[in-house]
């Protein structure tokens, strides 16, 4: 359920991202505007690097669309980040449970990497055999909210995703960082 609210704000945020970032140099506004809603918030610098096998894929808040959400859920926090390309080839999303807070390091509760190719969608996602098995670690090393300076948050991730939904399927290590201001 976490992993496709992760997708939907990355496909809505990249859908606004160019509407919004024409909003905030027309209008001047501070980066907070931009969020596509509370607790969430769409980095205007700074870099997201996913790592799968001998592959990095790199985000840049500059051209692509990259979100940092908080979620409350029933009592429940997560946190994470979603990420789309300009071209929407290729987006990633992963979740901690917990708060966002400075130098916190969660379970990851959520992921995906996807990736439209030609005529053909390929998928990363995390195993149907999820709750039995350590899904990796979601570090935060440094998140700050600062009402002059906006929001800061710089951590790394290790996760493990399958590809596609086929049963044993072999599970692939992703790794990655993130470098962002909002």
């Amino acid at each position: 359920m976490l992993t496709i609210f992760l997708l939907g704000t990355a496909v809505l945020s990249s859908c606004r991202k160019d509407e919004d970032l024409n909003a905030f140099v027309d209008k001047k506004t501070d980066s907070t505007a931009i969020s596509s809603s509370i607790g969430s918030f769409l980095a205007t610098e700074g870099k997201l690097k996913v790592v799968l096998e001998d592959s990095t894929y790199t985000f840049d808040a500059a051209v692509d669309s990259i979100a940092f959400i908080k979620v409350d859920t029933a009592g429940s926090e997560y946190f994470g980040i979603t990420a789309i390309n300009k071209a929407h080839t290729v987006s990633f999303g992963i979740s901690g449970a917990g708060a966002a807070v400075n130098k916190t390091k969660a379970t990851v509760a959520g992921g995906q990497l996807l990736f439209k190719l030609d005529s053909q969608a390929v998928a990363y996602t995390l195993s149907r055999q999820a709750h039995k098995l350590d899904l990796g670690k979601l570090n935060l090393k440094k998140y700050k909210e600062e009402e002059e300076k906006g929001i800061e948050a710089k951590g790394s991730f290790t996760t493990f995703l399958e590809k596609g939904a086929i049963k044993d399927s072999v599970m692939y290590k992703v790794t990655g960082s993130f470098d962002l201001k909002f």
